[in-house]
């Protein structure tokens, strides 16, 4: 791996991102062991995402009940973030991906023959614990092997892959679920679960890893980062409810304005695909420009879009909206992982990714929550204008920290 201080002298952006090298190409060697992978990943997450609350519904839950399936998994990433870090720091990332792949594969196999409720929130629980295992162990590798100058791309496409899986997986799981039942969808999550499993244990550990038989703690890793968690850090907070606000917004809106629930299907894809589009173009930008350069447009273009909502009054209208929720979310993709592996420190690098992560993931959870909550005691078009307001405070936030700590000076310092 090339340090920056390898690198000699380059130029660098105004938040002190050196400007790519465009002649080197390090992200081809990883398409079939990092991208593939995450793109299989993600049509597993995308095949079960529908089904699980579908499965709860079977079972005769409430609406209220089933919905909050979707949930468990937000659930199981957060508690998985706690820990995530000190077991890459022990582990290493091949062997904790052999580890996370193996839980995900108990939690939809339980998911697959669950016979109550709490059965399938325990499958759903154990998926959502083993990504938060896997995503931290893929952003750690990347981040050690991926030359400084391409790392805003390298987890721009890496989130990327991960969305065109997430993407594809309801068609996929669709065929699978006309052959076999509703929970046709875990089973292709069962395979797309083992098959980025065996396609990422080939991947031997990056250079310059380091492993220690006693990790920092996730109280000590706090203590240390305070300060950056407690700005920065919610900064990314506020761009993980952000984002994770559209999952809510448009479905809810889209009931709404009356229309059917396979339209409701269309305009979230419709986002989705565009979201998709601008995974690459976003890293790019975020390694010639800067982090800043992509980071607060993006969330303010969030913040348009939910402005905007409560003023559609037809397919045409929200489709557009969605449209630009796509393009704030897809140009919003890979800097909070770009900017967490920027400002890790060199000693408990593990660690300190999966507070980090912790932060993002926590905006994932609280995002449909606030909007569900908030709808249900107010009108809905104020739970979308707090979804905006949300964005806005974020956008203040990024913009005031993003350059303070990823500039060339906090990195000499660090």
């Amino acid at each position: 791996m090339t340090s920056l201080g390898d690198r000699g002298r380059v130029e660098h952006t105004d938040d002190g991102v050196p400007i790519a090298d465009l002649g080197a190409r390090p992200l081809r060697s990883l398409a079939s062991t990092v991208y593939l992978p995450a793109a299989a990943y993600g049509i597993g997450q995308g095949a079960a995402a529908p089904v699980m609350v579908l499965t709860a519904l079977d079972m005769g839950a409430s609406g209220a009940v089933a919905g909050l399936t979707v949930a468990v998994v937000g659930l199981g990433q957060v508690l998985g973030d706690m820990g995530s870090g000190q077991i890459v720091a022990r582990l290493g990332e091949r062997r904790s991906i052999i580890l996370a792949s193996a839980v995900a594969v108990c939690g939809v196999l339980l998911c697959i023959v669950a016979q109550t409720i709490a059965m399938l929130c325990g499958g759903i629980l154990a998926v959502g614990l083993a990504n938060a295992v896997w995503g931290l162990a893929r952003q750690n590798y990347l981040s050690l092997a991926v030359p400084f100058a391409w790392r805003a791309r390298a987890m721009s496409l890496f989130g990327g892959s991960m969305r065109l899986g997430f993407f594809l997986g309801p068609v996929v799981g669709a065929g699978a679920i006309a052959l076999g039942g509703v929970r046709g969808g875990f089973v292709v999550q069962l395979v797309a679960v083992v098959v980025a499993g065996l396609l990422m244990v080939r991947l031997p550990d990056p250079d310059g890893a380091q492993r220690s038989d006693s990790a920092v703690g996730l109280a000590t890793t706090l203590s240390r980062h305070r300060r950056l968690l407690a700005t920065l850090g919610m900064g990314s907070l506020l761009l993980g409810i952000a984002r994770a606000a559209r999952d809510s917004t448009l479905p809810l809106w889209t009931d709404h304005l009356g229309l059917s629930a396979a339209t409701a299907s269309l305009v979230f894809a419709l986002g989705a695909g565009v979201d998709v589009l601008c995974a690459y173009p976003a890293g790019h930008l975020m390694d010639r420009f800067g982090r800043t350069f992509v980071a607060i447009p993006s969330i303010l273009v969030l913040a348009l879009a939910y402005l905007l909502v409560p003023f559609t009054g037809s397919l045409v209208t929200l489709a557009a909206v969605s449209v630009v929720l796509g393009i704030g979310s897809g140009f919003g993709n890979g800097v909070i992982m770009t900017v967490g592996a920027d400002v890790a420190p060199a000693n408990g690098r593990a660690e300190f990714l999966a507070v980090w992560r912790l932060s993002h993931d926590a905006g994932f959870l609280l995002g449909p929550l606030s909007i569900a909550g908030l709808a249900a005691i107010a009108p809905l078009a104020a739970a979308v204008f707090a979804a905006a307001g949300l964005s806005a405070a974020g956008a203040f936030l990024l913009a005031r920290y993003v350059p303070k700590y990823t500039s060339a000076t906090s990195f000499a310092s660090r």
